[in-house]
């Protein structure tokens, strides 16, 4: 076992909100350390193939998935540098102020410790960072007034225009996406050059991936990133205090200690909570920051009603983003649809390709050999498809518990249970039903629900924020109450999901709290 020199702070993970925190504690002159469990991906290593793409995102891993709507990681997870954001779809929609206090407007859900006007100004500092194209002043119909996006619009193309007018028959207003990719180039970084192979990673840097944003930031700024390092518990004083380092393994397989003052987990939603459980003391019996028990608790997903339609004319459906050219907050009303609650968030326009995750096949999942064959000949160039991604509201029994099995390095695996409530179902169910009504006034030959299982997207919660250690894990900047230099990061933290893509949130509560800490600095370190 080696022991390495003590730095200032050492951050699990090095994905979105790693990055911020490294980039921005780098920047204050702190000494900082990134361990990453997965491999030093560049750009270079990316190429556009959903095969090659297999590589950036988790093969397996050690998780047992339970529930009646089991966990579906393997895309909603990174492998490497970069983690999931190497290969996300850079949708950059925000939360809205309905969001932050359902339990005070509802009587339900949970409220949040901070409104959307505190989380507002991050978004737009996040923008001017690293890049974002759309339409702000379109999106105040929804949101309140805030800084213009640093780009125009991304460009569209018939797969995502063929819609509008479905749209607008149903009274759905829809505007330009705001994505985290650039319209025009940015800072050094080419414009997007639209071939749809966003989600398995973009190679010339004209997405807003952590590489060639903050992570890159961090570098220059001195912070050092250690790849293939697996990071298994963090390590407290005697007293149980302070968090004094992490431990970890190499490429090697050899145990090795990290001392530092601060440390921040940054890691997968699923993963803080398993290195928190698995940190337990005798002063933390029940695991690091848990004596309210709510480590692992509250894990959300968002699920998607995705309605598929047909046209004679070739709609270029291979040419934009794998995100979406058109969007809308126009369900997003937490009693938008009767008989269901929480919100909806509308998106047109996704290129498809011909495998993998949304490619053509999986239009149909009904069809095999011979008629597969001849459902993709018809659709390869009509074929477009529509989104609405539901809201999920926290559930206790949706959790994360330790196993019984280890891994490799002798660390139990978690247990991810997870099911969706009448809520959701109902919900899912509405957004298919308007979906279809779209499609129908669209013109289109052909139109249909793609049903299947009820698909879990974007995991949230388990490390949740709140006023006190009572009733969460965290403060509002991702700081735990019990160990007041232990720090959390992602949407680990959020109390409640909504229904927009997170990354964007995500991006911008990391830069809260990473300011927070820079600036309280000699008090979070003592």
């Amino acid at each position: 076992m080696a022991t390495h020199e003590k730095v200032d702070v050492v951050i699990v993970g090095a994905g979105a909100s790693g990055s911020v925190y490294a980039a921005v504690l780098a920047q204050a002159g702190k000494k900082v350390v990134v361990l990453e469990q997965g491999p030093d991906w560049q750009l270079k290593d990316l190429i556009s193939s959903d095969f090659w793409g297999r590589r950036i995102k988790p093969a397996s891993g050690p998780f047992l998935l339970e529930g009646k709507n089991p966990f579906g990681y393997v895309y909603q997870a990174g492998w490497g540098v970069g983690g999931a954001a190497l290969h996300y779809f850079a949708n950059f929609p925000r939360l809205l102020p309905n969001d932050f206090k359902i339990k005070s407007e509802h009587g339900r859900a949970l409220d949040w410790p901070i409104s959307y006007d505190d989380v507002a100004p991050y978004y737009d500092k996040v923008a001017d960072d690293i890049g974002v194209s759309g339409d702000a002043k379109a999106e105040e119909k929804w949101r309140p007034a805030g800084k213009p996006y640093p780009m125009p619009p991304m460009k569209t193309f018939r797969h995502g225009e063929v819609w509008l007018k479905g749209f607008e028959s149903v009274g759905i207003r829809m505007v330009p996406a705001a994505v985290g990719m650039n319209s025009t180039e940015f800072k050094g970084r080419a414009a997007c050059i639209y071939d749809g192979w966003c989600h398995v990673g973009c190679p010339i840097g004209a997405l807003a991936n952590p590489i060639v944003t903050y992570l890159a930031d961090a570098k220059k700024a001195g912070a050092e990133v250690r790849a293939r390092s697996t990071v298994t518990r963090v390590l407290t004083n005697p007293q149980g205090t302070k968090a004094v380092g992490v431990e970890y393994y190499d490429d090697k397989k050899e145990r090795q200690v990290q001392e530092a003052t601060v440390v921040v987990l940054a890691a997968w939603s699923a993963q803080i909570p398993r290195l928190l459980l698995n940190s337990a003391t005798d002063k933390h019996p029940k695991g690091l920051a848990n004596s309210s028990g709510l480590v692992g608790k509250y894990m959300m997903a968002h699920f998607a009603s995705g309605t598929w339609a047909l046209f004679d004319e070739d709609v270029q459906n291979h040419m934009g983003t794998t995100g979406a050219q058109f969007m809308s907050y126009d369900r997003y009303g937490k009693t938008s649809h009767q008989g269901a609650f929480g919100s909806s968030f509308i998106t047109a326009g996704s290129a498809l390709k011909t495998s993998d995750l949304a490619g053509i096949p999986n239009a149909r999942v009904d069809l095999f050999g011979a008629d597969l064959h001849a459902f993709m000949q018809r659709a390869k160039r009509g074929l477009t498809r529509i989104g609405a991604f539901g809201e999920e509201l926290p559930n206790i029994e949706n959790r994360i518990e330790l196993a019984s099995d280890k891994d490799e390095f002798g660390m139990p695996f978690a247990r991810i249970v997870h099911s969706f409530d009448q809520d959701a179902v109902a919900l899912w169910n509405a957004n298919f039903e308007e979906g279809l009504k779209i499609a129908r006034a669209t013109g289109a030959k052909e139109s249909w629900s793609g049903r299947g299982n009820m698909p879990t997207i974007h995991l949230m919660g388990g490390t949740i924020m709140g006023t006190a250690a009572g009733n969460s894990v965290v403060n509002s900047y991702g700081q735990t109450h019990e160990v007041p230099n232990l720090y959390v990061a992602g949407p680990g933290i959020f109390p409640t999901g909504g229904a927009s893509n997170p990354t964007y949130t995500i991006f911008a509560l990391s830069l809260r709290g990473a300011e927070q800490l820079a600036s309280k600095w000699s008090t979070v370190a003592g």
